[in-house]
């Protein structure tokens, strides 16, 4: 669930919604955007009435977010980011990123020359599968 506040609600206003959340023994996240604050519900959140928090003040909506990957969701941060894995390496923006590797590593040679492979054809982050005896 993510409690979407009113535009121009105040820091108070922000932490009311906070202490009302961890009452509940569940964790707050919040997302300032530009426009908007977004409160997220950090732990099993289902038993929580949306109303419980609408009530508050300075409260727009509360949302029930049903799908998986809520913290990296448009719901939980609708605006466009960048994240710095280190310098020049960057997931978002206008660049596409490729990310490869091998399935499964299986041998340090292997995932060294996976890498070499993968910088050469032009991919700048390496991935590797867990090691998976039954199939490797």
């Amino acid at each position: 669930m993510v409690i979407v506040m009113k535009a121009h609600a105040t820091d108070d206003e922000v932490e009311a919604v906070m202490q009302r959340i961890e009452s509940l023994g569940l964790q707050a996240h919040v997302s300032r955007g530009q426009e908007r604050t977004i409160v997220g519900l950090i732990g099993d959140e289902r038993p929580v009435d949306p109303e419980f928090f609408e009530v508050l003040p300075g409260v727009e909506r509360a949302v029930r977010i049903l799908h998986p990957f809520r913290l990296a969701s448009r719901d939980f941060h609708p605006e466009d980011r960048v994240i710095t894995l280190k310098p020049g390496i960057e997931l978002g923006g206008p660049q596409v990123m490729v990310m490869a590797g091998p399935c499964a590593v299986e041998t340090q040679e292997q995932l060294e020359a996976s890498a070499e492979a993968v910088f050469a054809a032009g991919a700048r982050i390496l991935r590797g599968g867990a090691f998976k005896p039954r199939t490797s």
